[in-house]
């Protein structure tokens, strides 16, 4: 990997893991459509470059809702301390992210060795990324039938029960498949359970945040392996790209989401999977 290519994937990277349009799935297709053949997707250092790379999204996340994280940390030693849930909002939420936390953690186990074969496959994640515009689809055709039929209203993050807070967790831990998007399965769970889209969007990234920090850490391993060191300099700068790229995302998308729903991000996914499909099925692509 040049250290040109690492530059482009690190912004690419960071902009698409906040966006639902699967960052994994873009890693893998977009250097399969522009014959990047120098790169080996399915090199574990591949892996761990990428890692290091959603290490710096995670940073970028925790420095934009670093006064949200402060007032949950505070607010979980507190309970802690006591023994018992009270009555402040920010105990509620900081228990509804670790019981969030806790699906994607034990799929993440179990996981992810299957699903590495799917890494370096681009017609895979093609496939993944058409399935991924489907579920933003009937995710926001569901919640519209919701609140036509049933009359069903919107309800803040902190009145999730917490099976609905594991379901949202269970909606991120689809990531896991390169064309499954984090925010984009999580967000659809949130929409299903009454949040609004910003809301849904806040908790997916809020969510988000401890999930990618963990996986970084227990992945940069990696990059200490043989041969990791000729892409240790390109990780760690683009970590860094990708950080940048990825606050300027969410401060984008939290607007967005004020008055936008998830469609527009579903026909991207659905057009540019079917066209990598195509490119894989004749060949052109691999």
């Amino acid at each position: 990997m040049t250290f040109a290519q690492a530059i482009a994937l690190a912004l690419l990277q960071g902009v698409t893991e906040l966006f639902p349009v699967s960052s994994l799935g873009q890693t893998i297709l977009v250097p399969a459509v522009l014959q990047w053949h120098n790169i080996n997707r399915a090199d574990p250092t591949f892996l761990a470059f990428v890692t290091v790379l959603h290490l710096g999204t995670a940073l970028a996340l925790v420095i934009f809702y670093r006064k949200a994280w402060v007032r949950i940390v505070r607010a979980l030693v507190g309970s802690i301390a006591r023994g018992k849930l009270g009555s402040d909002p920010d105990e509620k939420l900081g228990w509804l992210l670790i019981v969030g936390s806790v699906p994607v953690g034990l799929l993440g186990v179990i996981l992810k060795d299957p699903v590495r074969q799917f890494f370096g496959s681009a017609e895979t994640a093609a496939i993944f990324l058409i399935l991924n515009a489907f579920i933003m689809f009937f995710g926001e055709y569901l919640r519209r039938r919701q609140k036509a039929q049933l009359h069903r209203q919107d309800k803040p993050i902190v009145q999730l029960s917490w099976f609905q807070a594991a379901g949202v967790g269970v909606g991120q831990a689809l990531a896991l498949f390169p064309g499954i998007s984090r925010s984009g399965a999580s967000m659809v769970a949130g929409l299903l359970f009454d949040l609004n889209h910003e809301d849904a969007a806040n908790y997916s990234f809020l969510l988000a945040t401890p999930v990618i920090l963990a996986a970084g850490l227990l992945e940069i391993g990696d990059l200490t392996g043989p041969g990791a060191h000729r892409v240790l300099v390109q990780a760690i700068v683009g970590g860094i790209v990708a950080g940048i790229a990825a606050y300027a995302s969410v401060a984008f998308l939290v607007r967005y989401f004020k008055n936008n729903d998830l469609r527009p991000f579903g026909w991207y996914c659905l057009l540019f999977g079917a066209v990598c499909l195509a490119l894989a099925r004749m060949g052109v692509i691999r």
